[in-house]
């Protein structure tokens, strides 16, 4: 893809990659992405957070106003704070999951992400402040319905220890990853990943993936950045990311983005 060659579809994980480490997106990253939709590019957050941490951002979504939220569980309409389409897993396989989990990996804790609600067991130690309708309960009592994703800590393995162990035990049940959290493995419904719900996504949009352009940092976004025509890994990501990647943007902290997609679109500002 060249400076002449808009991409047709923008696709960009958030922490670690568009997002700053403070938490916040830059003017200049903000100006660009705004550039890319007024020269007739779609841009699509595809991330791990959940709905809610999404509101904020909602001034980036264009005009499709949707997000790809919870690993690709989600397709999420940001303004209307409304899901559109699910792919969940059931309680029995996740319940299942879970206590195989707990009974091999002594200390684990576990919490879950729905498409309008948080839980986790007591035990659980969040690093962020549980919203006002937090479900508090034991795991079984988490997994009576079906959640977007089973989140796994543990205080004291690394992501990638934790997710050695964890993968082999969940087979092809689940889709087991991480997004850098310390100790801390996100699993989701077998065949669930940013790229199957970005491939769909892409193609009610009439595009193709050589048509996209895609940026990550984490284990979670390599089938997004596999399955882009152009994709970019940040120079702050995983070491795995940066393996696979012909691509490197800076860092996020450097507006790495930006400095990308200002060699499309600056000349629209």
């Amino acid at each position: 893809m060249t400076a002449s060659q808009y991409p047709r579809l923008i696709a960009t994980d958030l922490d670690g990659t568009l997002v700053r480490s403070d938490g916040t997106v830059s003017d200049r990253t903000r100006a660009v992405v705004l550039a890319a939709q007024r020269a007739g590019s779609v841009f699509v957050m595809v991330t791990a957070r959940p709905p809610r941490w999404l509101h904020d951002l909602a001034y980036l979504v264009g005009d499709h106003g949707v997000a790809i939220v919870a690993n690709g569980a989600i397709l999420y309409d940001v303004l209307r704070r409304k899901a559109i389409r699910t792919r969940l897993i059931e309680p029995a396989v996740a319940l299942e999951v879970a206590l195989a989990i707990r009974a091999a990996i002594p200390g684990v804790q576990f919490a879950i992400e729905r498409p309008d609600r948080y839980g986790q067991e007591p035990v659980y130690q969040n690093a962020y402040p549980n919203p006002d309708n937090s479900l508090i309960a034991a795991v079984e009592e988490l997994l009576t319905e079906p959640t977007a994703k089973l989140l796994v800590r543990h205080p004291s393995l690394h992501a990638d220890e934790l997710l050695g162990l964890v993968d082999p035990l969940v087979g092809q049940r689940v889709t087991a990853s991480h997004s850098g959290g310390h100790g801390l493995v996100e699993i989701s419904a077998s065949g669930v990943s940013k790229a199957a719900m970005l491939a769909d996504f892409a193609a009610e949009q009439g595009i193709s993936a050589a048509e996209t352009i895609a940026f990550g940092d984490s284990v979670n976004d390599l089938p997004m950045l596999a399955w882009a025509g152009t994709a970019y890994g940040m120079a702050n990501a995983h070491p795995e990311v940066l393996a696979v990647v012909e691509r490197t943007a800076p860092a996020n902290d450097e507006d790495g983005v930006a400095a990308v997609l200002e060699e499309f679109f600056q000349p629209l500002k």
